[in-house]
């Protein structure tokens, strides 16, 4: 489990760093130096290391043998070996919330969906949908095993919707695919469900893979 920060200025720090790296403010390989970082962020040193101790538990930041901080690198292997999983982790979730998922449930999923749509245009805010369509058909599933994984992938995931999220096309697959899944859960098809939501997510893995590498950031 991720280390909670012990106050509001660890947390407000905490989520400054956290959005310069999954903004590339902070570039992959780039060293974090806490007097800088501190005299950047006007913070004391002391909230400043609480969330760097949180985002390195996260994975987010990566702590050398020589106790030096950086921004991990992107790394091709990495990167398919974690959607890998969380379409393995997907799947099944989808399958099994065909057999659970209630009239409430599917009123739940379709607001989501029409949420998404009405706001496709915006990066921000359909990203936002997106995950909490996932996180919906994660809890309708019930499968807590399943759950805690997919939390526990969660922000490293987020680190690479960036790279895919700013691309209309891609938001509007992303659309399409979240319709033909709650379709599917709703006319309660776990097979049809469970490739739906499989591919998607490999097809969110081609799509980062390629952006990703088309900006050079990537360690193949």
């Amino acid at each position: 489990m991720a280390e909670q920060p012990r106050n509001t200025g660890a947390q407000l720090v905490y989520g400054e760093l956290k959005r310069r790296i999954l903004s590339l403010e902070l570039k992959p390989g780039e060293r974090i130096y806490e007097p800088a970082m501190a005299t950047a962020l006007h913070v004391s040193r002391t909230p400043l290391r609480e969330a760097i101790r949180r985002l390195i538990s996260e994975s987010l930041l990566e702590q050398q043998p020589t106790g030096g901080v950086v921004v991990p690198a992107l790394d091709e292997t990495v990167i398919s070996e974690l959607y890998d999983v969380r379409a393995a982790l997907e799947s099944l979730m989808a399958r099994e919330a065909c057999a659970n998922a209630t009239a409430a449930d599917l009123e739940e999923l379709q607001g989501i969906v029409a949420r998404n749509a009405a706001m496709v245009e915006f990066p921000d805010e359909a990203m936002k949908y997106g995950v909490a369509l996932h996180a919906a058909i994660a809890r309708i599933a019930g499968n807590s095993w399943a759950q805690r994984f997919h939390g526990q992938i969660a922000s490293q995931v987020e680190r690479y919707r960036y790279f895919t999220n700013n691309a209309p096309e891609r938001r509007d697959e992303a659309l399409a695919n979240h319709r033909l899944l709650v379709e599917a859960i709703a006319s309660k098809d776990p097979e049809k469900a469970a490739k739906i939501a499989f591919d998607h997510v490999v097809g969110a893995r081609e799509e980062t893979l390629r952006v990703i590498s088309a900006s050079g950031l990537v360690i193949e």
